[in-house]
C-alpha cells in the first residue's frame, strides 16, 4: 500500500506483475582460433563480416587456414564470429618499431600487433601546432603502405597537438594507446623535448623496422589449446574465450594446410565446450582420404579412435564432418584446393538457425554449400551407410541438388551407444535451453524461497517454453505433451529451503530429424466388375 495515507482521497499504486521475461540467447556465435597476419594476440575479438575480419586481422592469407575458414563461414550465412589470433614466436621481437629522435632520447612507436605488416608503417612529425611556443607539442601522422617498401597509402591516422608531457590531456602515450589502430608507444620520449622534424625535408617519413620472419613460425597445438598452467592462467589460445560472454560453436581450423589438429587437442577442446555449453565442430583429418582405396575403413577406425580419446561424455558436445571441401583458392588464381569444412559447416548451421530454428537439423537439401566444387572423396550410399551409424557426418554430392551436408549426429551418435544426445539439433537445443534459463533466472537468487517465488518461476519459465512450443520447437500436439515446468514442494523440500536451495525441473520433448524415410509401395490387384 502507499507509504503514507494522509488525506482523504484516492491513492494509486503500481503493483509488480511478477513477470520477468526470459529471452532466448544467441545460437550461432562461432569462435575461431588460429593464425592470422595481424591483429591482437590471445584476445577474443568479435567480428560480424569478413570485411571487418580483414580490417582487423588482415584478410585472406595463404599461411592462415583460419582466414579461409572465417571467409567460408560468412559466405555460407554466418553473421557473428569471435576471433582469437595465436602467434608462435616472441611477440616483442616480431613487432615492428618506428624510432623518432626527441632531444637526447627518442620516441619509439611499435606496430599495434606483431607481424610483417608492421614494417609497412611509416610516421612523420611536424610542429604546426596550436601553440608553436610550446616545444612539447607536435603533430604525428602514421601511415600504412600497401606492402613493405611500397608507396601507396592504404590507411592513415593523424594525431594533432599531442604532447610528450604526462601531465597533458593530450599525452601521446595515452592518445595512441586509446585511439590508434596502427601503433602503440613502446618507449616514451624525454619529457623536455618533442620529436624532431626529420632532418631531410624531402624524405619526411620514418619507416618502421623489424625482424625478417616477423610473421612467426607455423602454429602448433600448444598455441591453439595450451596445456601449460601458466598459459592457461594467462588466457592464451582457446582460453582467451574465458573473456567472452557467450559462444555457441567452436572451430579449430588445421594448423597448416598440411598439418591437422591432434586428437588430444580435440579432446581438450570438447571438454571446454562441455563447460561452456557450446558445440565443437571437428574437421576429419586429411589423412583419412589420402588413399582412396582405404578411405572408408580409415574413417571408420579414425572416428572410433577419436571418440575413445574424447570420451563418451564430452563426445555429445562435438560433431565430426567428413571429407574435405574442394573449392577455388582466390590466392592461387582460383585453382581448386582442399579446405577444412568447419567454417562452411558453421555458416550453414547459423543459416539454418535463422531460417528454420535451432531445432532443425543443419543437414539435407536446405544445407547446401556455396562455391564448393566437390569433396576430397566422393562416396556412395553404401559407404555413407558404413559411416553414419558411427556418428560421422558425411558431406555428399548429388546430381541435381548439388553438394550438401548429409548428416546430423554428434560424436556420441554411434548407434551402439544409444545416447539420448545422438542428434546434433537435440543437443544444441538442450544447450540453448540451459543457457537461456540460466541467464533468465538470475533474478531468483536471494528471493524469499516459498510458494510465491515458485509460482513466479513457473510463470516465467512456462511462458518461455510456451513461446517455443508455438514456434514448433517441440514434439507434441499440446503444451502438456511438449514440455513441463515443475517448481513446488515436491522439487524443493524443507531441507532444501533450509540449505538455501530452490530446484526447478524442466522437461521437454525434442524434435528429432527424420534420418530414414521408408516408402512402402504396394501394387493393387485389378478390380473386376460384375
Amino acid at each position: 500500500m502507499p507509504s503514507a495515507l494522509t488525506y482523504p482521497g484516492v491513492y494509486v499504486e503500481e503493483v509488480p506483475s511478477g513477470v520477468r521475461t526470459i529471452t532466448g540467447v544467441a545460437t550461432s556465435i562461432t569462435a575461431f582460433i588460429g593464425r592470422s597476419s595481424r591483429g591482437p594476440v590471445n584476445r577474443a575479438v568479435r567480428v560480424q563480416s569478413f570485411t571487418e575480419y580483414a580490417r582487423i586481422f588482415g584478410g585472406l592469407w595463404r599461411d592462415s587456414t583460419m582466414s579461409y575458414a572465417v571467409n567460408h563461414f560468412f559466405q555460407h550465412g554466418g553473421a557473428d564470429a569471435l576471433i582469437v589470433r595465436v602467434f608462435n614466436g616472441n611477440i616483442a621481437t616480431n613487432t615492428a618499431t618506428i624510432t623518432l629522435p626527441a632531444g637526447a632520447g627518442s620516441l619509439v612507436l611499435e606496430a599495434a600487433s606483431p607481424g610483417l605488416w608492421g614494417q609497412a608503417l611509416r610516421a612523420r612529425v611536424d610542429h604546426l601546432t596550436r601553440n608553436p611556443a610550446d616545444t612539447l607539442l607536435f603533430n604525428l601522422t602514421v601511415e600504412e603502405l600497401d606492402r613493405v617498401g611500397g608507396s601507396q597509402v592504404v590507411a592513415s591516422e593523424s594525431f594533432r597537438n599531442v604532447s610528450v608531457s604526462p601531465l597533458s590531456p593530450r599525452f601521446v602515450n595515452t592518445v595512441l594507446n586509446e585511439q590508434s589502430a596502427l601503433v602503440r608507444v613502446r618507449a616514451s620520449a624525454p619529457q623536455n623535448a618533442s620529436p624532431n622534424d626529420p632532418a631531410n625535408p624531402a624524405l619526411p617519413n620514418v619507416v618502421a623496422a623489424g625482424a625478417a620472419n616477423a610473421d612467426g613460425a607455423a602454429i602448433t597445438d600448444a598455441q591453439l589449446v595450451p596445456t601449460n598452467a601458466t598459459a592457461i592462467a594467462n588466457r592464451e589460445g582457446m582460453y582467451a574465450l574465458e573473456a567472452a560472454d557467450l559462444f555457441n560453436l567452436l572451430c579449430l581450423p588445421p594448423l597448416t594446410h598440411e598439418a591437422d589438429v591432434a586428437t588430444a587437442t580435440w579432446a581438450l577442446a570438447a571438454t571446454y565446450c562441455q563447460d561452456r555449453r557450446a558445440m565443437l565442430i571437428v574437421d576429419a583429418p586429411a589423412a583419412w582420404t589420402a588413399n582412396a582405396a582405404t578411405a572408408i575403413s580409415t574413417a571408420q577406425t579414425g572416428v572410433s579412435g577419436l571418440r575413445t580419446t574424447v570420451g563418451n561424455d564430452d563426445a555429445r558436445n562435438a560433431a565430426v564432418y567428413f571429407p574435405r571441401l574442394r573449392m577455388a583458392d582466390p590466392l592461387s588464381e582460383n585453382r581448386l584446393a582442399e579446405f577444412a569444412p568447419c567454417g562452411a559447416v558453421a555458416g550453414i548451421i547459423a543459416r539454418t538457425d535463422v531460417q528454420r530454428g535451432i531445432w532443425k537439423a543443419p543437414a539435407g537439401l536446405d544445407a547446401s554449400f556455396s562455391g564448393v566444387q566437390g569433396f576430397s572423396y566422393t562416396m556412395t550410399d553404401g559407404q555413407n551407410g558404413l559411416l553414419n551409424p558411427l556418428g560421422l557426418n558425411c558431406l555428399r554430392s548429388f546430381p541435381v541438388t548439388g553438394n550438401l551436408v548429409w548428416g546430423a549426429r554428434t560424436l556420441a551418435g554411434a548407434d551402439q551407444l544409444a545416447s539420448e544426445w545422438k542428434y546434433l539439433p537435440v543437443r544444441r537445443f538442450a544447450l540453448f535451453l540451459e543457457e537461456s534459463l540460466y541467464r533468465g533466472s538470475q533474478w531468483v537468487v536471494f528471493e524469499p524461497n516459498d510458494e510465491p517465488l515458485w509460482a513466479q518461476i513457473r510463470l516465467n519459465v512456462g511462458a518461455f517454453m510456451q513461446n517455443l512450443f508455438r514456434q514448433g520447437a517441440f514434439q507434441g500436439r499440446s503444451p502438456r505433451e511438449a514440455y513441463f515446468v515443475k517448481c513446488d514442494r515436491e522439487t524443493t523440500t524443507q531441507n532444501d529451503i533450509n540449505l538455501g536451495i530452490v530446484n526447478i525441473l524442466v522437461g521437454f520433448a525434442p524434435l528429432k530429424p527424420a534420418e530414414f524415410v521408408v516408402l512402402k509401395i504396394q501394387q493393387m490387384a485389378g478390380q473386376v466388375e460384375v
